[in-house]
């Protein structure tokens, strides 16, 4: 049937397939198309099966032909895809490349167009150059973990008599009113909690509550400048009426054995919970730079190598951000749809934003997976079994019990590439060259870009 194939290597990993198929091929398609149709066609004047070949050519010949070429072109193509290492990708589908000639006096010639899998040309990726931050963690980055356990444990209570300050949680009614005083219809609110010293309310009215108790009621009358963040209020003069309903003040627990108790049954003394600390922070920190030298290797590695990126696994790659982006809301896409555009954005501009971040992870992606081919990367039995080990410990149960919970749940595969990934970006930074890098403070390297 395929009388000759010519594989053209574009862009970007495309490919360009050339098919000839033998022109008796595509007439004997034609011809059985032909005589199954004239067993079944009804035509006026003649009884069924027994329609002459002739007349059925002349009523429905063009349609058969385009049929019989159309078969002959996708038989050619399933042959020819069984044959060749140039297979297109799940979410690459093939095009025509232009229209082929459906005729049944010569070949059938026509090109498909498609993504295949990129081959990928690593450049040196032994002995790369790195640093490695100079860091330590201080007392105060041990304190700030301790205020924020403290402000996690802190009690909520209502105080009857107390006066508005920074960090107290209030509950208030609020209306714009008019010129005259009067409240002006639509922009009520009820029961409207935050914490002041925050800026979380409409018309910033922190400072202009404070001094005020439960029970007060106030008219603020307020200046907006031109440059206000706020738009809507930007270069308008408010007059709004505010009634105090509730005032609650946060009683931060004591920094003592009691407070380490509660945050954790095993601790005895607050000695007990700031090693804890401490210990976390370390982890933190190690995980950190870790990470920190994984994108310096990775990032040299995608300037020197040679990585096709084809568009259909970017678009691909993309639309699995946008289902994982979607599925976060907890809501039908329509409505997330709508939430966008009511920021004045579409999803085509968040993909847009997206890319290019999403272009950096394939390639890290596929240079991953080129290392443990060329390394011959693999996990071992006790190394898997380490690792569900680590999981059962957290999840407080057995191995046993983890093992059969991720093969149940079809997690068994994602786990095991992890390890190879880990495996392989391990051995990049064994045989790196590390020098030490700036000095930096511990908030610098957990809170970098990463």
């Amino acid at each position: 049937m395929v009388k000759d194939k010519k594989i053209e290597l574009l862009e970007n990993s495309a490919v360009k397939l050339t098919i000839t198929v033998d022109q008796k091929d595509v007439r004997t398609e034609y011809d059985n198309l032909l005589k199954k149709y004239a067993k079944d066609a009804h035509v006026k004047g003649f009884r069924k099966g027994k329609v002459p070949t002739n007349v059925l050519e002349q009523k429905f010949g063009e349609s058969i032909r385009i049929e019989a070429s159309q078969q002959s072109l996708e038989a050619a193509v399933k042959k020819v895809f069984d044959e060749i290492e140039e297979k297109p990708l799940p979410y690459s589908q093939p095009e025509l490349a232009d229209e082929p000639d459906f005729s049944m006096e010569k070949d059938l010639v026509f090109s498909i167009t498609y993504d295949t899998f990129p081959k990928i040309e690593l450049g040196e990726y032994e002995g790369l150059q790195i640093e490695e931050p100079q860091v330590s963690i201080s007392k105060d980055d041990e304190k700030r973990e301790l205020e924020q356990i403290q402000e996690q444990n802190a009690m909520v209570m209502e105080k009857e008599d107390a006066v508005i300050e920074d960090g107290h949680i209030v509950t208030m009614d609020y209306q714009e009113l008019d010129g005259d005083g009067a409240p002006i219809d639509g922009t009520s609110r009820e029961d409207f909690t935050f914490t002041v010293g925050s800026g979380y309310n409409l018309y910033a009215l922190d400072d202009d509550i404070k001094g005020l108790k439960k029970g007060d009621t106030k008219t603020i009358e307020k200046d907006f400048p031109a440059d206000s963040e706020n738009k809507e209020l930007a270069g308008q003069h408010k007059s709004v009426k505010v009634k105090i309903k509730t005032v609650k003040v946060k009683d931060i627990p004591e920094l003592d054995d009691e407070l380490a108790k509660d945050v954790n049954e095993d601790f005895e003394t607050l000695d007990d919970l700031k090693n804890d600390i401490r210990s976390r922070l370390e982890k933190n920190l190690e995980t950190r730079i870790r990470q920190m030298k994984i994108d310096q290797v990775m990032d040299q590695l995608i300037e020197s190598s040679t990585i096709p990126v084809p568009a259909s696994m970017l678009n691909a790659e993309l639309e699995n951000s946008w289902q994982r982006f979607v599925h976060q809301f907890r809501a039908p896409e329509d409505q997330v749809l709508q939430l966008l555009q009511m920021q004045g954005k579409t999803k085509d501009e968040l993909l847009d934003e997206w890319r290019e971040a999403a272009d950096k992870n394939l390639r890290r992606s596929l240079i991953t997976q080129k290392l443990i081919e060329l390394e011959k990367t693999e996990i071992s039995d006790d190394e898997l079994d380490a690792e569900l080990g680590e999981h059962a410990q957290q999840g407080n149960t057995s191995l046993d019990e983890i093992k059969e919970y991720f093969s149940k749940q079809g997690m068994m595969p994602y786990l095991k590439q992890d390890l190879l990934e880990r495996k392989a970006q391990e051995a990049l930074l064994q045989s790196a060259k590390v020098k030490k890098g700036k000095k930096m403070t511990y908030l610098d390297v957990v809170q970098a870009k990463q």
